[in-house]
């Protein structure tokens, strides 16, 4: 087993948003591929991509999703160096590649899952729900239902990824916003991670018997990243490692420039809510952005490795 992570960087140049892959062998100790250059490149939408997602599908293809935003071209003019406004405003597309061997990709295409009632759609994740023989695509957003305040989480189902069904409520937080969410099945349950911009400040953890829920907290994990400073962590991705523990990386976002990158969590099951810090175990090339970590086998590690990347930036 090895890991693949799909990611973007931090940078203020239009290579930064872009699609980056990391590697492992352990989960642990992480390479960059390409010489820590960008994979793919948008040339759609925005032509900048963030918080990219991954997920391997039962026909065979592999398929990268990304919020289609770039700072680098538009924050200071079109959004006025004001998040709220590209919440309101922003893309209602995301942006999706396919291939079937991680290192031959489609051209670039536009999923347009939003509409009017939608401001921008951020950080798609997708997990497959084998009771339906479908997946369950979903992002945060704001709404016209509220005004556009607060954020929620949305979802849509679809089997091929060009077919969609229409947006619902996944899950909306009492007196906050919250975003980027990732799901995860343990013993049959699901269990989400999101941020919350308030009470409390942090990732937070729910777990739901069904994939659309109800979902409720789960306390324990509170208890676990009480230690962890509130307003600078994001992105949560996780991952079960070969010897059946879950790792969580967040991704930290309290400094500027080179300083930020993901933290690493590990806790023996997620239904324990224990995660302990572990920056220690872990070592990373670079400041790795808002991503999604997948398990990929040693043959699909070696692929990636060995593959001249030369070709993708002009596709």
């Amino acid at each position: 087993m090895a890991y693949l992570f799909v990611h973007f960087r931090e940078k203020t140049t239009p290579e930064g948003e872009q699609v980056y892959f990391g590697l492992s062998r352990d989960g642990f100790h992480w390479e960059p591929v390409n010489g820590g250059r960008p994979v793919l490149w948008s040339y759609l939408g925005e032509k900048g991509v963030r918080d990219c997602t991954v997920v391997r599908g039962d026909d065979g293809i592999w398929r990268i999703l990304a919020t289609d935003l770039s700072l680098a071209y538009r924050f200071r003019q079109d959004y006025r160096l004001d998040w709220p406004e590209i919440s309101r405003t922003g893309s209602k597309c995301l942006a999706l590649w396919e291939s079937p061997d991680l290192v031959h990709w489609s051209r670039q295409r536009m999923v347009p899952l939003g509409d009017d009632s939608f401001g921008c759609l951020w950080a798609p994740d997708v997990i497959r729900d084998r009771k339906r023989g479908d997946y369950v695509l979903h992002w945060s957003s704001t709404h016209a239902a509220n005004g556009y305040g607060d954020m929620g989480i949305y979802y849509s189902r679809t089997r091929d990824f060009r077919e969609f069904t229409p947006p619902r409520l996944l899950y909306r937080k009492d007196g906050a916003g919250i975003i980027d969410s990732a799901i995860y099945q343990e013993d049959g349950w699901y269990y989400l991670f999101l941020k919350s911009d308030r009470d409390p400040e942090r990732i937070i953890l729910l777990k739901a018997p069904e994939i659309t829920g109800p979902y409720e907290r789960v306390p324990e994990f509170d208890r676990s990243m009480e230690a962890v400073e509130p307003g600078l962590y994001e992105g949560p991705t996780a991952v079960r490692l070969e010897d059946g523990r879950w790792c969580l990386f967040l991704d930290y976002y309290g400094v500027p420039g080179d300083g930020q990158g993901y933290v690493p969590f590990l806790a023996d099951s997620l239904a324990s809510g224990r995660f302990l810090r572990s920056d220690k175990a872990f070592s990373f090339p670079y400041g790795y952005k808002h991503g999604t970590v997948i398990p990929i086998t040693t043959e699909e590690y070696q692929r990636i490795r060995d593959h001249i990347w030369s070709d993708t930036e002009w596709k």
